[in-house]
């Protein structure tokens, strides 16, 4: 079961959440070693712990607001396979006016190794109209909120 955990430094200026997952052989392939699709699960399990542990979810779900992904842009670098923990670091690298991207990184603990690394662009939709918003006022400080010296 992936563990959450806040981080209360800042690295490379940027608020980082990091995410524990161990690797398990139900994530593994045919070659023995995790499939791309189930980097997609760990990076989205990883960006679920942030909201949670941010208390972005609670403000969302009351403004009526979810976040909806429009690219996810990810690069596999090394092989993890079966006992590796992940270390799944989740960092806010821009708000704009329309979108917002999320940067995040895979790393293989105790080995000087990235996994993966990606960028994941999102929108916030209106749940009541299905459309998304423009990222402006309340919403905008919330988001900046988590860039540090936004």
């Amino acid at each position: 079961m992936p563990q959450s955990l806040h981080l209360n430094q800042i690295l490379s200026q940027h608020m980082t959440h990091k995410t524990l997952i161990k690797v398990r052989g139900y994530h593994l392939d045919i070659y023995q070693h995790v499939n791309n699709a189930r980097y997609l699960e760990f990076l989205e399990e990883a960006r679920w712990g942030y909201l949670e542990d941010s208390g972005d979810i609670e403000w969302f779900a009351k403004h009526n607001l979810a976040w909806v992904i429009v690219n996810i842009n990810i690069n596999y670098r090394v092989a993890a396979t079966m006992g590796d923990t992940l270390e799944v670091f989740t960092r806010f690298s821009k708000v704009g006016g329309k979108s917002a991207v999320v940067t995040q990184e895979v790393r293989i603990a105790g080995k000087d190794a990235v996994a993966a690394d990606a960028q994941v662009t999102f929108v916030c939709l209106d749940q009541k109209t299905g459309k998304a918003v423009a990222i402006e006022g309340e919403l905008k400080a919330r988001l900046e909120q988590h860039i540090a010296d936004a």
